[in-house]
């Protein structure tokens, strides 16, 4: 008996339809893209071939075999742009043009929301085909271009050849981060003064509150005290003030609650809350869509799609949403209407909803245990939005003062101060949005009841120093937000753009905040004065602009990437044939280790220092004044093998070397006659303290690429060779929950993975001898949630148990650059 057909992005997803839909229909899983972009010909209006992704052949083999008797093929891949795509390209390589098609979508996997997609299916929109599809192109003309480039005039100097790449968004997002360093780099600090004063009424105990100096009496000009000697003068003449009040204001706040999570805002509220880098917060999100077991029973999806920039929430979840309100908080948190949130974010597309839960009834408390520790963090982030959302206001009673300070000099300042009192919670009884700064927008202190004209009593005056702050670093939620709110890339690039910088070490992480790398800032300035019509926000942002009009059909797509290709093919050729670049040096965290022997030569009274031998000779000893060179000659040319001593030869007077363990013997001698002297090394020698050289080193690049030397150079020929760092995988160590990290074999030059807690050794064994040969996956295995590894033969595998399966989809989307615009 012929059976429907269902094809679906995730074998998770794929296991939760097949249950909802029953026996009739064969529910299968093209696990993302099944091919990717191979080659665009740009003479042939930029006409792409595509080819089948290795690890895909058997899954559209099997797409081929389940579609042959099927009555009906549904396209169920998710309701993105990236997933009409994915539909269309199965429809292309499986061959099913001629089957009875019909493209169907859900924003969460409940059988509710199933059952209404099949009953109202559509055709694939070619619009959003084409939107996708020039995005595919134009960020492979774009990153592999530049790349290019990149790897020309840059790459050599930082042996990086292939870990160097550029990107319509990743390039846009690097410049934010260097143009932002560049400014906390120019920042000067200037120093200012607060005055603030201890106050009581009169006569009343527990009323003590504080008040800040703001102004002169009559001037509008907050008072800029820049100089301790003039916050002096003003306490001086504060002694003996009389203080009153000048003006008493009362007001009620509302505060409302935040809109229900979109992409780009749930990865900045769990960053501030959660500490969940933008990727792991995509990643547990996608489980949570795609469903998971609650005891016994079969999965269910817990959240609505992850992917969306719009707060529509359908009408029946916000009504499910208020009658839950008023059934566990009272009818007094519930709204008088349902509120409507319009859209933030540029260019808002797709019909999605917000991300909410499916069913507000599965509280938190109730799910916990079904849970993975993050999944509960997350889901209990997403329901405690959505359900605030739907409160009530918050009520606040605000409270501010003046007050004046007549000085026995006659010269009356104004202090200000105010307090407010939380009257209501309303939705804060659930719920409050973080910032990304520190802010002064919380609760204020309480202040006593008072009117004009009443009299105070001053306990003390505290004046403080201050210095302005510089712009601070970004974090994962700032630099999210900055991206949306200029336009850059969409709710399904931020993590991937991300990832990307920070796997190219362009950027790394210090006290959680993104810092430049010397090899980011490098990269980013050649692009920026290079690409500068191409690598800007206006730019980005205006063909994000162009694919939103693609997509809903009011441009074609060969004109637009017409456009960006004439401009990028002129930069290309001309930086090419003209640009030449200068790299610094790097400074380095890496410190000099060269003993200082604190010998003197015994031919010109230089330093005797440590030499390395060249390919693996053994350390010697030799005169710092060796460099700089004069013509052809070393300015000294002394040598020894022995490490020197810095106690003479008692016979002769000349220079003690280490002859063996605890022996000494001498370098001297009278004319053809060497010194006999052998005795032992003295107990001063034996016990004095090593030194090192201990100054930082920067990186050089020389004619056999990168090495470490010592700033201290000439006077200090340290210097050692220098291995390129690898980043993190992201992925923790099942031993002992270190980073692991790529390696390369000295020998062979292949890459394997290890724990990053290898070292230190402790007793001549490693901490951690965690190793891998095959690149570790951040998705844990779905049987029992042990470590997942790339398999070139059956596409993940488990390294504790037998499971053996696709790569998981967040792994797909995060791994390859095209989700940013990169190559």
């Amino acid at each position: 008996m012929a059976k429907n057909l269902v094809i679906v992005e995730s074998p998770a997803k794929a296991r939760t339809v097949g249950r909802y839909l029953g026996s009739d229909y064969v529910v299968v899983a093209s696990v993302g893209h099944v091919r990717e972009l191979d080659k665009v010909d740009v003479d042939n209006d930029f006409e792409p071939s595509y080819k089948v992704s290795k690890d895909k052949e058997k899954i559209i083999k099997d797409i081929k075999k389940n579609s042959a008797g099927a009555t009906t093929v549904y396209l169920a891949s998710d309701p993105d742009r990236e997933g009409e795509a994915i539909a269309w390209h199965i429809v292309e390589v499986a061959g099913l043009a001629k089957k009875n098609l019909k493209r169907v979508v859900f924003h969460e996997i409940t059988e509710k929301a199933i059952n209404e997609a099949f009953q109202q299916p559509r055709d694939i929109d070619v619009n959003l085909v084409n939107a996708q599809q020039a995005r595919r192109i134009m960020d492979q003309l774009v990153g592999f271009g530049i790349s290019e480039v990149l790897w020309s005039k840059v790459a050599h100097y930082y042996a990086r050849i292939r870990q160097l790449s550029a990107g319509r968004v990743q390039s846009v997002a690097l410049k934010f981060v260097a143009d932002r360093e560049k400014k906390i780099e120019a920042f000067v600090p200037k120093e200012y003064w607060s005055i603030a004063v201890e106050l009581e009424k009169a006569s009343e105990v527990d009323t003590r509150f504080s008040a800040n100096l703001h102004s002169l009496h009559g001037e509008k000009k907050k008072l800029d005290i820049s100089v301790e000697s003039e916050a002096a003068a003003i306490v001086t003449d504060l002694n003996g003030s009389i203080y009153k009040v000048t003006k008493v204001k009362k007001r009620e706040i509302k505060q409302r609650p935040a809109a229900p999570f979109i992409t780009s805002s749930l990865q900045q509220e769990s960053w501030r809350k959660l500490n969940f880098a933008a990727w792991r917060t995509m990643s547990v999100a996608q489980k949570l869509y795609e469903g998971l077991p609650l005891g016994d029973n079969d999965p269910v999806g817990l959240i609505t799609y992850m992917r969306t920039d719009s707060t529509t929430v359908s009408s029946q979840a916000i009504q499910e949403t208020i009658n839950f309100i008023r059934m566990s908080y009272g009818d007094d948190y519930a709204p008088k209407s349902p509120r409507i949130f319009p859209s933030k974010s540029k260019g808002a597309q797709e019909a999605h909803e917000a991300i909410r839960p499916t069913d507000v009834e599965r509280t938190p408390g109730k799910l916990k245990q079904y849970l993975s520790a993050e999944q509960f963090k997350l889901y209990d982030l997403i329901w405690k939005r959505m359900v605030a959302s739907q409160m009530s206001d918050a009520l606040l009673d605000s409270t501010s003062l003046d007050i004046s300070a007549s000085a026995p000099s006659g010269e009356v300042y104004l202090f200000t101060t105010s307090g407010s009192v939380l009257k209501f919670p309303g939705f804060r009884v659930l719920y409050m949005e973080d910032s990304d700064e520190s802010s002064n927008d919380g609760d204020q202190a309480t202040l006593p009841s008072l009117k004009e004209k009443d009299v105070l009593g001053c306990l003390g005056v505290d004046p403080k120093q201050h210095f302005t702050q510089p712009l601070p670093r970004f974090t994962d939620a700032s630099l999210i937000k900055m991206l949306e709110e200029e336009g850059i890339g969409r709710p399904s690039t931020y993590a991937a753009t991300i990832s990307t910088l920070e796997r190219r070490t362009y950027v790394s992480k210090l006290n959680g905040r993104f810092k430049i790398t010397v090899l980011g800032s490098t990269v980013s300035d050649f692009l920026t004065q290079n690409f500068p019509d191409i690598i800007n926000a206006t730019y980005t942002a205006q063909m994000e602009e162009e694919l939103d009009n693609i997509a809903s059909g009011e441009r074609e797509w060969v004109p637009v990437l017409r456009d960006v290709y004439g401009d990028l093919s002129k930069s290309i050729e001309e930086t090419l044939n003209v640009v030449k670049v200068t790299v610094p040096d790097e400074l380095t965290d890496e410190i000099c280790d060269r003993e200082e022997l604190g010998v003197s030569c015994p031919k010109c009274a230089g330093d005797i220092v440590q030499r390395r031998g060249k390919k693996g000779a053994p350390m010697y000893y030799g005169c710092s004044n060796y460099y700089p060179l004069i013509g052809k000659k070393p300015t000294c040319d002394f040598t020894v093998d022995q490490k020197p001593l810095q106690e003479p030869c008692p016979e002769c007077g000349k220079l003690r070397v280490v002859s063996g363990e605890g022996l000494a013997g001498c370098t001297g001698g009278n004319g053809n006659t060497a010194c006999e002297y052998t005795g032992h090394i003295t107990e001063n020698e034996l016990n004095r303290e090593i030194k090192l050289c201990g100054k930082p080193m920067v990186l050089k690049r020389g004619r056999f690429g990168l090495f470490l030397s010592c700033t201290g150079f000439p006077n200090c020929p340290g210097a050692r060779n220098y291995i390129v760092p690898m980043p993190s995988t992201g992925v923790s160590c099942p031993k002992c929950a270190g980073d692991i990290m790529p390696r390369r074999n000295k020998k062979r030059g292949t890459v394997f993975y290890g724990c990053s807690n290898y070292y230190p050794l402790i007793e001549g064994k490693p901490t951690c001898d965690l190793l891998l040969n095959q690149k570790p996956l951040k998705e844990p295995c779905p049987e029992c949630e042990k470590l997942l590894v790339v398999s070139v033969e059956d596409g993940a595998r488990c390294t504790a148990c037998e499971y053996k399966g696709a790569i998981p989809e967040i792994e797909s989307e995060v791994e390859p650059d095209m989700e940013d615009g990169t190559v």
